[in-house]
Parts: C-alpha cells; structure tokens; sequence
C-alpha cells in the first residue's frame, strides 16, 4: 500500500532511518537497547553495589537461519549507564530471518592502538562521548565495573590487546525492517564469581590478573536479551532520569521513533515508584467526597480510560454535561479537558477531584483522609524520598501513572512496521481519509485528516465541527472569552475510537456509523465552524454505503487491543526498564 498525504511527514522520516548500508546492502536498522536486568541477587558472601557499569563494543555480527554469519564493516558501540548511553544501531540489515547476534565487548589491535582524536567528532570512540580511553598507558579500556561491597569499594578495568571476549545471544527477528533487541548486562552476574573477602579491590589488566580472567569468563553469561521488537524506539534524554529522588528505579518510555520526539516535565522524571503512586490515587475512591468515586470510575481501561456514559456522574449522582475523555498519549498533549482550560496535566489530574459536579471533595480532605494510611506513607516515601502527603505530590504521581499510559500498537501500526498487511476494505478506508475531498480536481475523499492527522490521529487543536449547541455549553468561548472560539472543542485522537463511544463532547453519537453520518452531510453551518468543513458543498460529502464501510473499516485498525487488557505492569507502555 502507498504511503499517503497524511502520514508523510512521520513515514519519510520513518523511511529514512531505514537508509543505511550493511556491508553495501541497503535495508533495514537493527538498534541494540540496553536495558537494566531484572531484579539480581547475589550471595551474602558477596553483597554489593555497582554504580558504574560502561562498556565498549565492536564486530557486530548476525546469524542468519542457515548458521552462516553476516558480518558489520566499522561498528562500534559505547555504552554507559551513568552517561545515558543505552542505544546503538547498525543501519543496512538485509532481508531474511536471523537467529542469533554476536558482538565483541572491546577492541581489534589496530582500532585500540588508534590516537582517539582520530575518530570523527560524533565517533562513538570519540574521548568526549565514550571517556573510556586510558591515557595514560595508551588504548581502550573495554569494560568498567565499579562499586562497593560490605569489604568496601571496588574498580576493576578490562583492557589491553587479547582481553576481548565474544559473545554471542540466541535471538530470532527479520531483518530488513526496523527492530529492537533488548539486553541487559548484568552487573551482579558479571562479578557472581568474585569473592571480594579474598580477592584483590582493584584491576589494571595488567598480566596474570587473576580478576581479569574471573571477568572474561563472566561476560558472556552476563548478558542476556531481554526483549525483541519490530520497531525503533526514541532516544529519552537521561537528563530527567537524574533528576529522579534517590532511591528511586527511572522509567523510560519506549516510544516509536515515527511519533513525535517525546516531551516530560524535567521537574517531575518517571519512576516505578511514582506511577505505582500514581496508579493507586487513580483508583481510590477516597478522593471523593462521599468514598464512592475514583478516577477510574469514569475512565474505564477496558474503554481505552474514558466514559461509556454519555454524560459522566458526580460521587452524588450528578449529571454532568460532558463525556470524559480517553487517557492515553497524555505526553504529547498541551491544554487538557474538551475546552482547555488545564494548561498542563498536572493542573488538570486534582480538578475533578475539587469539581462541585465530579468528585465534590476538598485537597485538605483527601490529604487529611489518607495521611494515616501506612501504605500511602511507605508509597509516599518510596516515590518522593519522604512520607509527607501533600496534594502538589499527589499530582505528581497522578501525572507520573498518567503519562506513562501510551498507546502505540494498533493493526494500523503493524501494518506501519511491515508485520501485517491491512485488509482491501481497511486500505480503501485509508485512502478515503487522507484524501481531499474536491470533485473538481477528481479528488474523492472523506477530508478526516486535517484535523486526525499524523501518528497521534489528533492535531490536539480545538475547532467547530459543525455540532448543533446545547446554550449552556459554548465550548472553548467559555474558556477564552473570545467570540472566534464559539462551539469550539478539542480534537481527540482517533486512536481506540472502537473502544470510546459515545463520541463528540457530549456524547450525543453512539456508534461510528452516526458520526461517519454527521461528517458526510449533517454539518451545521456557522461563523466559526472549521474551513476545512465549510469548504465542503452544502449537500455534505455523500459518500456510498461501501465507502462508509471502509472508512470505519480503517478506524477499526487503530484499536490498541493491549491497552483495553487488565494491567501486569504499573506502566501501560512497553515491560522495559532501560538503564537511562
């Protein structure tokens, strides 16, 4: 299927991370994530800490399905938790199946006896990006491991010609389209077989070093894939990981390089602690006024978390005017609720909470109602280093759990990704909705993508869509004061539409097929309904019974299926916890 108008701009760059050349072959990429390991323990005899964990790879290599090995021309990797250098790609990888990767942890003698200043200024073997190179004896250190134990601090560093180690990981992808290998390196495993009673605290390389030989022998079992995916993920600045409470695990979101570059509040990182925080504010009900309403209570996840009500219900029984949204992709939002009048998601989370219509309860209240619960005391404590419960906390971990629900893996992006192919009805669905709907230049289409445009299926923008008023609700006017924003609403993503009916801002449709009927001939004309709809002929789009079908065909394929299932994992993004 072409990729067309509305996807562009996200598919050429999509495209263009595919460039690249393995060994001359253009294809697909191939990007190495290191992630932290699962929870490790060691034996009491060797209790320790690693705070340093750095390592320089090389002579990247693939099997493919007959045993044969493809190997990479120049590849080098440096990776370092600390620096947040988690990621590496390798970009060319042909078409076929593989079934394991093979790397070198150091360097080949010409590379190592290199003066480092001889790498380009974006090399990962450049001094400024990798720090690994040991001026003072000359080359490369290949791996630093570094900590304390209970027989106090340790440094031991890998390097010198002949103290290179392979290894090799079993794990099965198709090449020639974008993938993601997960591994960890496993500090606790790598130094399993050091007694830190007996042997030495530190290691040069120097020869003989009977550490040394302990940790050549631990590497290969030290690594481990940790997850396969056919896609590629962004980079997340490790900047707001350091600044997350101590103590704490950082979470970082796996997102598709084909959305838009991730954006999150520095002043609030995300860490298991404060979205498991969060996740359980989200569900109390003692943030009502009568212990009878969560957050949760009108946010439905089965629902892809909004209102299958028309109109959402206060903790007493009142009606409100408005169908809650859905809540997923929250990061890339700016201005909250159907009118915007939260600025940001933080400002929003504790409004309904204090809302007359909605939750009708006090900040003071609800602090005051779980300020002596030893759980929220301990989960307090573990998100923000302190037991003190207060409201500006409670927001934070509300926002936390809020934003690391993502939606990300429809049939729509699998087709994306080239792992499955939409039906002849769903492609047709596609074209109408990217396509101009102007019969003058032969252009018959169902217009929906100005406004549902991109990866995020919402241009977050608010317009008039030609729904007749309730007088008690102008929309965005209210908000701004501004007559031009008369009958305004926000745009809601298209993303899990199968899931969030009733739709518009007052509920007033119930299945898609009415709101396929609205667009294609039920627009109400005014001074400030969106050009884009009063271009159309008075007489609607009129599209056949066959392409109504497609088009919600289409919509159909942007059901997350994952997102509507019972959570295993506090965060509803991707189960992985990178090192950055």
């Amino acid at each position: 299927m072409r990729l067309i108008s509305f996807l562009k701009p996200a598919l050429v760059a999509f495209a263009a991370m595919l460039a690249g050349a393995w060994a001359g072959v253009p294809g697909g990429t191939l990007r190495l994530e290191m992630v932290a390991p699962e929870a490790a323990t060691s034996g009491a005899r060797n209790d320790f800490d690693v705070s340093r964990l750095d390592w320089i790879a090389s002579q990247l290599e693939l099997q493919r399905a007959d045993g044969s090995w493809l190997p990479t021309k120049d590849w080098f990797a440096f990776f370092s938790p600390q620096a947040g250098r988690s990621v590496a790609e390798a970009t060319g990888v042909p078409t076929g199946d593989y079934q394991a990767i093979r790397f070198v942890v150091g360097l080949d003698k010409a590379t190592n006896a290199r003066t480092p200043d001889t790498f380009g200024s974006d090399h990962s073997l450049r001094p400024a990006i990798d720090t690994m190179h040991w001026g003072w004896m000359g080359g490369f250190i290949f791996l630093a491991v570094e900590g304390r134990s209970a027989h106090g601090a340790f440094s031991y560093h890998l390097a010198n010609d002949g103290n290179t180690t392979s290894v090799t990981l079993p794990v099965s992808f198709k090449g020639g389209g974008p993938v993601t290998v997960s591994i960890a390196l496993d500090g606790k495993r790598l130094l399993s077989a050091i007694d830190f009673a007996s042997d030495p605290h530190s290691s040069h390389s120097r020869e003989g070093d009977s550490v040394v030989a302990k940790l050549r022998q631990a590497i290969p079992q030290a690594f481990r894939v940790i997850d396969v995916s056919s896609e590629l993920f962004q980079s997340i600045s490790p900047l707001m990981a350091s600044a997350a409470p101590a103590g704490t695990h950082p979470v970082t979101l796996r997102v598709p390089q084909r959305f838009p570059q991730l954006r999150l509040p520095a002043d609030n990182p995300l860490t298991e602690e404060g979205i498991a925080l969060g996740a359980r504010l989200f569900a109390d009900t003692r943030l009502s006024v009568n212990n009878t309403q969560s957050c949760a209570s009108c946010h439905e996840r089965g629902r892809a978390f909004a209102d299958p009500r028309q109109f959402s219900v206060g903790a007493e029984g009142q009606v409100g005017r408005r169908n809650a949204m859905a809540l997923f992709n929250l990061a890339w939002h700016e201005g909250f609720f159907w009118d915007g009048r939260a600025k940001t998601l933080r400002e929003q989370v504790l409004m309904p909470v204090q809302d007359k219509h909605e939750m009708n309860e006090t900040l003071p209240r609800v602090v005051a109602k779980i300020k002596d619960d030893q759980g929220y005391q301990v989960a307090f404590k573990s998100a923000f280093g302190s037991d003190e419960i207060t409201s500006e906390r409670m927001a934070m971990a509300l926002e936390q759990h809020l934003l690391s629900i993502t939606s990300q893996d429809s049939k729509f992006d699998r087709a994306v990704r080239k792992v499955e192919t939409l039906s002849e009805s769903e492609a047709r669905g596609l074209k109408l909705f990217v396509t101009e709907f102007d019969p003058a230049r032969g252009l018959r289409g169902a217009d929906c993508f100005h406004c549902h445009g991109g990866m995020l299926f919402t241009n977050h923008a608010f317009h008039n869509n030609g729904l007749a008023l309730a007088r008690e609700d102008i929309g965005r006017e209210a908000v701004t004061g501004n007559g031009a924003d008369h009958g305004k609403f926000k745009t809601p993503s298209l993303r899990n539409i199968a899931l969030t009916a009733p739709y518009m801002h007052d509920g007033r449709f119930k299945t898609l097929e009415e709101v396929i009927e609205h667009y294609d001939h039920g627009v109400v004309r005014s001074a400030t309904l969106d050009p884009n709809l009063a271009k159309h002929p008075n007489d609607g789009l009129r599209l056949t019974i066959g392409e109504k079908a497609d088009l919600i065909a289409f919509l159909k394929t942007l059901t997350d299926t994952a997102l509507a299932q019972p959570a295993t994992t506090l965060s509803q993004n991707l189960p992985s916890k990178p090192s950055n």
